[in-house]
């Protein structure tokens, strides 16, 4: 699970990284996208490993309790990593035989995702971008045509260290002489991401816990739909937000969104119809905080990169950070306190992302500035040009 982990991180950071140093302006668009079949897919699975459990779950007329239940889907996602040899339960009133299909809803996963690395591996083969094999077939566009075709003038910039220049913009080198306001928006945007992903976190991760505990005390069969709900509310906006991002800014996005996400949590009230509506809601309002943070810290940085890279770490942080935290609270302080762990988090969120509007807002005055005054000196010397003629 660890190596699984580290490899969804390594992808995770890298297409957010490739999608927005391709596109740049446009990457909202396509940063929704992405996110949009990432909720897909954490909504699709599910549904694709269910039939294998249920098999190995006692049946719906069984007398057993919930305990026993559980104590046997433990024991089936066990037995599904080791050997295929019947296992017997004494908790059971009779013998229960077990069998490794839980790791066939596995199997099922990595074919879908086999097209994928088959993809990439062809793509770096058409590059020539595999050591062990160099003599490959011609690239997309070899060297000389792109030269023939492109200006001289508009010939990128030779990359010296090519592929290993991927954080280039982080060394030493480059980061003496920036400004403040360039390690503001890594750190600001950082933070906002570091809380609404852990907002995200907390409410997949113990909204069942807050339903049926009281003063809601909702039944376990109905409570255990809002983490569906929730997610697929995420999966939902996700994919109502590539057409709002074609016609509208992030920045505009991500403020409608975050003071959404904050007045719902500090209404949100013990009724069970609004605790559904709440919940189908809140999932829309974070499910574009996270791609339109990355494309609006990028617009405010002109798109270097190193920003993604920073904001993908944060928001992994923060869902793991604050589930840690209030699953250590909750079980003493009560169901209340994982409203407000999300209402603080959302709040703070809300009052760092003003800030970084700030720098937003000063940022876009001095390019105005600067090509106002580039197009007064550029207007000026051609004056001067007429009247020397």
């Amino acid at each position: 699970m660890a190596v699984s982990g580290l490899a969804m991180g390594i992808i995770d950071t890298i297409a957010n990284i490739q999608l927005v140093t391709l596109y740049q302006k446009d990457s909202a668009i396509f940063l929704q996208a992405l996110h949009f079949f990432i909720g897909f897919g954490a909504l699709v699975s599910p549904l694709i490993a269910d039939p294998f459990l249920s098999e190995h779950c006692p049946g719906s007329n069984s007398t057993g309790d919930g305990t026993v239940l559980m104590d046997h889907f433990r024991h089936s996602l066990v037995s599904g990593f080791r050997s295929p040899v019947p296992l017997n339960f004494s908790q059971q009133p009779g013998p229960v035989i077990e069998y490794a299909g839980v790791s066939y809803a596995f199997w099922i996963m990595a074919v879908i995702n086999l097209p994928v690395p088959i993809a990439v591996f062809v793509l770096m083969y058409q590059e020539k971008l595999i050591p062990c094999c160099p003599m490959g077939p011609p690239c997309l566009l070899n060297k000389d045509e792109l030269a023939t075709e492109t200006p001289a003038s508009e010939a990128p910039e030779k990359d010296v260290e090519g592929h290993s220049n991927l954080f280039s913009c982080c060394t030493n080198d480059s980061l003496r002489g920036l400004p403040a306001s360039f390690f503001g928006v890594h750190i600001l945007g950082g933070f906002v991401l570091f809380m609404t992903d852990g907002i995200v976190g907390v409410y997949a991760g113990f909204a069942y816990t807050y339903a049926v505990s009281p003063p809601m005390s909702l039944h376990a069969k109905m409570a255990g739909y809002l983490p569906c709900i929730f997610w697929a509310a995420i999966t939902g906006g996700r994919l109502m937000s590539i057409p709002l991002a074609c016609r509208f800014k992030p920045v505009y996005l991500l403020t409608i969104s975050l003071v959404s996400t904050v007045v719902l949590l500090l209404v949100f009230s013990t009724s069970r119809v609004f605790l559904f509506v709440g919940t189908c809601l809140l999932g829309l309002f974070l499910s574009n905080v996270f791609p339109c943070m990355l494309a609006y810290a990028e617009d405010i940085l002109d798109y270097q990169g190193c920003a993604t890279t920073v904001l993908v770490t944060c928001a992994g942080m923060g869902e793991m950070v604050l589930q840690v935290l209030l699953g250590s609270i909750i079980q003493t302080a009560g169901s209340y306190s994982f409203l407000f762990c999300s209402m603080t988090s959302g709040c703070i969120s809300l009052v760092l992302f003003f800030v970084s509007l700030c720098i937003y807002i000063s940022s876009c005055s001095c390019k105005r500035s600067t090509q106002k005054d580039s197009t007064s000196s550029s207007s000026t010397c051609n004056s001067c040009t007429t009247k020397s003629r």
